[in-house]
C-alpha cells in the first residue's frame, strides 16, 4: 500500500484533475453499480454530507437509537443540516420496514416532516450485526412509496458484503446514498467515499467543500484506499474468523456475563466484577488495546494488523 502511494499519480482534486481521486471514484461506483462518487477525508463527513444532501432544515431523519450518525457524529445532524431524530429501538440496531412506517410523521405543522431514514450496517453498537438484504429490499420499497429519502452508512459495508455474498450493485440500486469507509477493516490510513447518482454528488462536493473537506493532492491517499479494494476485501472473511474465536474465548470467561453474537469482526463483551477501565489496563500490559463500551462492556475489532501469531497471543492473555 505504501508503494501505491509513492507511485500514485496526483493532481489538484479541488479542480476535479488528480487522476487518482478520479479513479478510485470511478471504481467504487462501479463497484456499486452507482452513478458517481465523491472521495472524503472520514466516514463522519460523508455521512454528513449524505444527510444535508437529502434533507431540508426543520425536517427529520429516521434512525435506530445507536447508530453512529446519532451517537458518534458530535451532534452533527442537528448543527449541520438542521434535523431532528426519529430514534427507534431495532434489533442490534437493525430497523424493520414495519417500524419505519409506524414512524413516519402524519403532515402536521406540530411535527417535523419525516423525510430520510438511515440505516447502518454493519451495525457497530450492535457488535457487527448484519441486515437480512430481503428486510432492505423492504425498507427500500417503502421508502419510495413513502417519498422518504434512504441512506445507508456502510462504514463496515464490505464486512457485511463478505459475510452474506450479498451483490454490492444490489445494495447501490436500493440507496439513495451510500457511505462506504477504506480506513477500518480495509486498511487505509485515511478516506471514505460517498456514492449516489451525479446530482447528488454534485451537490455533495458543494457541501464537501464548506464542511473543510476539500483535498488538493489527495491522489495520494485516493492510491491507498484503491488498493485497499483491490487487495483486502476478501480477506476481511479471515477478520471475521478471528472474531469468533475470540468471542468464544471469552464467554468462558467467568468475568465475561455476556457476548453478543458474532457477525463480522466486531466482538462485544459485557463485564462483571469488573469494570471496563480495570480490565483495559490489564489488556494493555499484554499488549491488547480495545475500548470501554458503555458502563459494562468493551469492544474488540479485528483487522489486518491481526495475524495468527497475534491472535494465539490475544486468545493466551484473554485465558490468564
Amino acid at each position: 500500500m505504501m508503494e501505491a502511494m509513492m507511485r500514485a499519480e496526483v493532481g489538484d482534486d479541488v479542480f476535479g484533475d488528480d487522476p487518482s481521486v478520479n479513479a478510485l471514484q470511478e471504481k467504487v461506483a462501479r463497484i456499486f453499480g452507482t452513478e458517481d462518487a465523491l472521495f472524503c477525508p472520514s466516514g463522519t463527513m460523508a455521512n454528513q454530507i449524505a444527510l444535508r444532501v437529502n434533507t431540508n432544515p426543520q425536517e427529520e431523519v429516521i434512525c435506530d437509537k445507536q447508530s453512529h450518525i446519532y451517537l458518534y457524529e458530535g451532534g452533527g445532524l442537528a448543527y449541520n443540516s438542521m434535523l431532528s431524530p426519529k430514534l427507534l429501538d431495532g434489533n442490534r440496531g437493525r430497523l424493520t420496514a414495519d417500524m419505519i412506517e409506524s414512524a413516519i410523521n402524519p403532515d402536521d405543522i406540530y411535527f417535523p416532516p419525516s423525510t430520510l431514514v438511515s440505516l447502518e450496517n454493519t451495525m457497530n453498537k450492535g457488535g457487527g450485526a448484519v441486515y437480512d438484504f430481503a428486510e432492505l429490499k423492504k425498507i427500500s420499497a417503502l421508502c419510495r412509496a413513502k417519498n422518504l429519502k434512504l441512506h445507508l452508512d456502510g462504514a463496515r459495508l464490505f464486512n457485511a458484503l463478505v459475510k452474506t455474498g450479498d451483490d454490492a450493485k444490489a445494495y447501490g440500486a436500493l440507496f439513495d446514498t451510500i457511505s462506504v469507509c477504506f480506513s477500518k477493516g480495509l486498511g487505509a490510513p485515511v478516506g471514505s467515499a460517498i456514492l449516489g447518482n451525479r446530482d447528488v454528488i454534485k451537490q455533495a462536493k458543494r457541501v464537501r467543500k464548506v464542511l473543510g473537506g476539500a483535498m488538493r493532492q489527495a491522489g495520494y491517499l485516493a492510491a491507498a484506499a484503491s488498493y485497499a479494494l483491490d487487495h483486502h476485501v476478501d480477506r476481511l472473511q479471515q477478520d471475521h474468523i478471528n472474531a469468533q474465536q475470540l468471542g468464544e474465548a471469552l464467554e468462558s470467561q467467568r468475568f465475561v456475563s455476556a457476548v453478543e453474537p458474532v457477525d463480522t469482526n466486531i466482538v462485544i463483551a459485557y463485564l462483571e466484577g469488573i469494570t471496563p477501565d480495570e480490565y483495559l489496563t490489564k489488556l494493555k500490559k499484554d499488549g491488547i488495546l480495545a475500548v470501554a463500551f458503555g458502563s459494562n462492556a468493551v469492544r474488540f475489532v479485528t483487522h489486518l494488523g491481526i495475524d495468527e501469531n497475534s491472535m494465539s497471543q490475544v486468545l493466551k492473555a484473554i485465558a490468564q
